[in-house]
């Protein structure tokens, strides 16, 4: 049984009225919502509030889930529009959080990153980290969401054109300008 298949499964039993089968969805995919949303809040209490409360969306909503999509793609367009909700009731713009080595390592710097064992690659480590977060914070929120799908989360492009709710070539092309301006601020940084 695939992972898509088993979330299925979870969810026609709690939508039969099997509460301790949300119970499973939620403990199965809770890091990773507030892992996504820690993407757009800093404050650690904050993030599980938001994150809590797009569970209690997605429990309310679940009778109308249908399975067009996986049960995942669908909690995080909730989780998303969640966060989004909460951020402009508090007139505020996603600030981003610190960025995690992975992102970094997908922006083509090669072994660079690596050279972490001196001072001076400790120093070069957090330059790049430091310079990759401000790029994504720069970044169209259109932008950032892609790029954070898909080199964070690790969605493939359909499952992010379905949570986007746009086609596969405009998720294609809002990753690659993404990267684009990732790579141009990068740039002078690794070739100093």
């Amino acid at each position: 049984m695939t992972e898509r298949e088993v979330d299925q499964v979870l969810v026609e039993r709690t939508q039969a009225g099997d509460s301790r089968a949300f119970d499973v969805l939620v403990l199965k995919y809770q890091q990773r919502i507030a892992n996504l949303i820690s993407r757009y809040l800093r404050d650690n209490a904050e993030v599980l509030d938001v994150t809590q409360d797009a569970f209690i969306k997605a429990y309310r909503a679940l009778p109308g889930f249908r399975g067009e999509s996986a049960f995942y793609t669908w909690l995080y367009r909730i989780a998303i529009n969640t966060v989004k909700n909460h951020l402009l009731a508090q007139s505020r713009r996603p600030p981003g959080e610190d960025i995690e080595m992975e992102l970094a390592e997908q922006t083509d710097v090669g072994g660079k990153l690596h050279e972490t064992s001196t001072p001076e690659g400790e120093l070069l480590s957090g330059e790049i980290a430091d310079n990759v977060q401000k790029a994504l914070d720069g970044l169209q929120e259109d932008l950032r969401t892609a790029i954070v799908l898909r080199e964070l989360e690790g969605m493939s492009y359909e499952e992010i054109a379905i949570a986007m709710a746009c086609p596969i070539g405009t998720v294609r092309s809002r990753i690659f300008r993404a990267r684009e301006v990732i790579d141009k601020r990068l740039r002078p940084l690794l070739n100093s």
